[in-house]
């Protein structure tokens, strides 16, 4: 049985070929001295060759070679268990790896739905499409069909593995049913050649016997069944030493194949290799057109990654036994499950896992689960994880949310709305943009599966007595429709009997669809709500219901990937009125938020998930964490960045190039440019090759808009003349109004920014929950989307910046802080900050794991300028307290310190308080008032902007 190790502080690292095994334990020394309890890695077991983060999983049953051996893994484990540190690990259930790499899903496209493996993937054997009964669409051509046939780009092959299709890099098997097809093409040649009597000729015909005894692909076998598999091996075997033993026989089929390429003769007819193609149990299709017809779920629209059933229990106990071992070995102390909401039952997986891990296959409902898992389950706005999830909470989205609205001035926002709507024409509202991006994505990305959706919801109203006579084009609008209004990914139904949570979204989906489509057929529209709210009739047969929740539960998996793609990938990259707000599961269109909002968040986490992970910045996040804490400035500047605009806008308008009679960029597009360059823009070390990051963003985010260019249609023209106005605008070639201009306020953002960097590190570290931190940004995280974000850490530098602030330390304290604060822009400050709250979770762990969470407020002007919160353990006390909101408070020239800014405002305290507490980060003595009522602000943060204060016994 596994034991329960909750962590203190995780770090999260993305591993790969060029970052190993070998590599992190190196690093350990250095993470172990930062105050982390335990490493964080992106998934370790086998993937695709040059997998850059391990999601393209093609054998669950190893570790990956690339990252190391066996040993190598051990080693670090053992070395992780020297320091005290657990392993949290990022497994992957919902999909693997479509690839020739993959050993299930060729021996699937080799022998069908005779394949011991072909339940194991999401797979619709049969489809509304007859074509593709028993068959699988593999959209991997990159031209149409027949195209590439003429132009002879699939190559048969033969080999000792037998015979295969080459497409390039890519090798296919073939059905050992369609082999005769090119076996035996002209076998009376053969037969002439060799004599009736002929050894060789007496086993070929054998083996062509032994072939068509073998089961059609589309005939399912029992999983029980091992003995077709070992009789497929013997037919390739003993072909294999046929055409190694006659030379005859061997020539023969060469020349077979030959024919078959178009290599013998004067012509090509691609004809036979054509019939032979139309025998397998893939079929071949252009990538662009092939998600009309494809019929196995996906992740999300990536072809080339495909859905498992792990809700069936065989598959989840051959995709899982490695991680099962290495947690029972006790080498694996945590798990971070991949998008869970792609999975048919995520709670149902959450307690079968949670059961397997500790050796019980009893109920866990209800129970406290037996060992740590977050999930990374996006929520959307003030929506609830589900509490009876066997989890300890979210990868920490809705805290990164949370955290960065708190420093979003919420006057300024909407003063920056009417901006937005001023500079670029766009007035629509946020949610009504996201429900036209899902469309757009429905009909551009998922066409084949709204397809199959509304064939089978066309079944079900035959049979329901007031939708029977229904179009499948009017269902097809209703689903359409109703995903595009649902407000949450998706619902969880898994019964016959739904829940309230889940009824209450649908049935807002339904007014939604009403409101957006008065058009929309009622009679379809209300059969659907009907339908995913199981509300049938009481004549209604239990079987027939079974039908309707199979139906929901199929939905369900669907609209995850439409609210993803439409709204992550797609409306965040459209809505550019305050982009710090664009972020996974974060709301643009939302104004900041209040501190007793954000206390009564903080209060509601510590009862339900205080052991969820806060995050800041991931491998997922938009933009790195500091370049959003300097974007929400200028939601304190609405007046400033407007007029700057509207030079900005001016001075490069003759840099901008038309193309299609439009000129590039327009000014949504400028907008996201300029915030960029705001959020982004280097420090001077680190200028190096900032202008090609930037334009590699551009181009990404530009096909992620999906407007002028997207990755299904590139526009060449567009993207050239995009990166083509960048580099204008940066040009120090010549006099630039523009840079000059930008240069000066985008240092005040940063300098402003740097606080609100400070500000967020410490509320992480000491809210409810675990802080975690993505690779690097322990110093600042200026990056931008992937792959800008996961580009190689400077790890050396870290080490050498935090062994100097470990000498410093040991001389004068106050040197230290004020030598800090005089080179902020080195990003020490937050390293230090980072280092010394996580040493104080490390001595005082129940204080945070298990303290009182008590809000705090400040007195006079500075009431909404300083968000503070006490942490209490029984008699042990700690104060987190952080400025916010400083650009109308503190001039530029100014730091936020001491009397000059915070005059003599207090910081108030409980009665039961300590009088005298110690700063961390000073080591100063901050007293309670001789009033008694608080905390001098001007003490608090008299050396140092932002403030951990100890009380009571140490």
């Amino acid at each position: 049985m596994a034991s329960l190790r909750v962590p203190i502080a995780t770090y999260r690292v993305q591993l790969n070929r060029s970052f190993r095994f070998g590599d992190v334990r190196v690093l350990l020394p250095y993470l172990h001295h930062l105050g982390i309890s335990d490493l964080y890695t992106s998934p370790v077991l086998a993937a695709r060759r040059r997998s850059l983060h391990g999601y393209d999983v093609i054998d669950p049953a190893c570790l990956n070679a690339e990252l190391g051996t066996d040993e190598d893994f051990d080693s670090l484990v053992a070395d992780l268990k020297a320091h005290g540190m657990g392993l949290l690990l990022d497994i992957v259930p919902n999909h693997m790896a479509a690839s020739p790499d993959n050993p299930w899903w060729m021996d699937v496209l080799e022998n069908g739905c005779s394949s011991p493996y072909a339940d194991f993937f999401d797979i619709e054997w049969e489809p509304p499409e007859s074509t593709l009964r028993g068959r699988v669409l593999l959209p991997i051509l990159g031209a149409p069909y027949h195209q590439v046939l003429e132009d002879r780009e699939l190559v048969l092959g033969l080999d000792e593995q037998g015979l295969f299709l080459r497409y390039h890099d890519l090798r296919l098997p073939l059905n050992l049913k369609s082999y005769p097809l090119v076996l035996s093409y002209g076998l009376d040649g053969l037969r002439s050649m060799l004599g009736g009597d002929h050894a060789a000729l007496r086993q070929f015909e054998r083996l062509m016997e032994d072939i068509g005894r073998l089961p059609d692909p589309s005939t399912r076998q029992s999983r029980q069944t091992t003995r077709l598999p070992r009789r497929r091996e013997a037919i390739k075997r003993a072909l294999s030493r046929l055409v190694a033993g006659s030379p005859e026989t061997s020539s023969f089929i060469a020349d077979n194949v030959a024919r078959f390429n178009g290599e013998k003769g004067d012509s090509f007819a691609p004809g036979l290799l054509e019939r032979l193609l139309d025998q397998q149990v893939y079929q071949l299709a252009f990538w662009k057109t092939g998600r009309e017809k494809i019929n196995y779920r996906r992740f999300f629209d990536v072809s080339d990654l495909i859905g498992i059933c792990v809700e069936k229990p065989h598959v989840f106990e051959a995709t899982h036994a490695a991680i099962l071992r290495l947690v029972h070995e006790g080498k694996v102390t945590g798990l971070r499950i991949d998008h869970i909401d792609g999975l048919a039952d995520p709670p149902g997986y959450l307690a079968r896992l949670q059961r397997r891990v500790a050796g019980d296959e009893g109920e866990t409902s209800g129970k406290r689960p037996r060992f740590y898992v977050v999930v990374e389950k996006v929520l959307s706005g003030d929506e609830p994880l589900p509490r009876q999830w066997p989890v300890f909470g979210t990868t920490g989205y809705d805290f990164l949310n949370l955290l960065n609205a708190l420093f979003v001035h919420p006057e300024g926002a909407r003063a920056l709305s009417a901006t937005y709507a001023r500079v670029t024409g766009c007035e629509e509202t946020f949610a009504d943009m996201v429900y036209r991006k899902k469309k757009q994505v429905i009909g551009q990305l998922f066409p084949a599966e709204v397809r199959r959706l509304g064939w089978y919801l066309a079944r079900l109203a035959q049979q329901d007595t007031d939708a029977r006579g229904l179009s499948q084009d009017a269902l097809s609008g209703a689903i359409e429709a109703v995903t595009a209004c649902l407000p949450v990914y998706r619902t969880y139904a898994r019964s016959l009997r739904t829940t309230r949570r889940d009824r209450a979204y649908v049935e807002h989906a339904v007014h939604e669809a009403r409101r957006q489509e008065p058009s929309i057929d009622t009679r379809a529209l209300e059969f659907l709500r009907r339908l995913l709210i199981l509300d049938a009739s009481g004549t209604i047969s239990r079987e027939r219901k079974r039908e309707w929740l199979r139906f929901v539960m199929r939905w369900q998996q669907f609209t995850g990937s439409v609210m993803a793609k439409g709204l992550e990938d797609t409306a965040l990259y459209n809505y550019n009125r305050l982009v710090s707000l664009n972020d996974v599961g974060g709301d643009p269109g939302a104004n900041g938020l209040s501190i007793e909002a954000f206390h009564q968040r903080n209060l509601t986490r510590q009862e339900q998930w205080p052991h969820a992970l806060n995050a800041t910045a991931t491998h997922d996040t938009k933009r790195g964490e500091d370049a959003r804490a300097r974007l929400n400035v200028l939601s304190e500047l609405p007046d400033e960045w407007e007029e700057s605009l509207v030079r900005w806008q001016e001075w490069n308008r003759p840099k901008k190039r038309p193309v299609n009679g439009q000129l590039v960029p327009d000014p949504n597009m400028e907008l996201l440019l300029y915030q960029t360059l705001v959020g982004a823009w280097p420090y001077a070390p680190e200028m190096s090759g900032f202008e090609d990051r930037l334009k590699a963003y551009l181009v990404k985010t530009a096909r992620e808009a999906k407007v002028f260019t997207s990755w299904l249609s590139p526009n060449p023209e567009y993207e050239e003349a995009l990166v083509g106005f960048s580099e204008a605008i940066l040009d120090t070639s010549r006099s630039n109004l523009f840079l000059e201009d930008f240069l000066a306020l985008q240092r005040r953002v940063a300098h402003y920014g740097i606080f609100n960097s400070l500000s967020q590190v410490l509320l992480k570290i000491a809210s409810p929950g675990i802080p975690d931190f993505y690779q690097g940004t322990e110093l600042w995280d200026l990056s931008l989307v992937d792959p800008d974000n996961r580009r190689p850490v400077d790890f050396a530098l870290r080490q050498r910046l935090l062994d100097g602030l470990v000498q410093q330390e040991a001389g004068s304290r106050s040197d230290l802080v004020r030598g800090l604060m005089s080179s902020l822009e080195d990003g020490r400050a937050k390293m230090y900050l980072t280092c010394k709250a996580l040493g104080i979770r490390q001595n005082y762990p129940n204080v945070f794991r298990r303290g009182d969470y008590i809000p705090l407020q400040a007195d006079g002007r500075s009431r909404e300028h300083v968000c503070a919160f006490a942490r209490r353990w029984k008699g042990t006390w700690a104060i987190a307290a952080v400025p916010r909101l400083l650009a109308k408070l503190v001039p530029l020239a100014r730091m936020p310190l001491g009397r000059d800014v915070w005059g003599d405002d207090m910081l108030l305290l409980p009665e039961q308080a300590p009088a005298a507490w110690r700063d961390t980060f000073t080591d100063a003595t901050v007293c309670v008032s001789t009033s008694g009522r608080g905390l001098p602000l001007s003490s608090v943060f008299g050396m140092f902007p932002v403030a951990l204060l100890l009380g009571g016994p140490m």
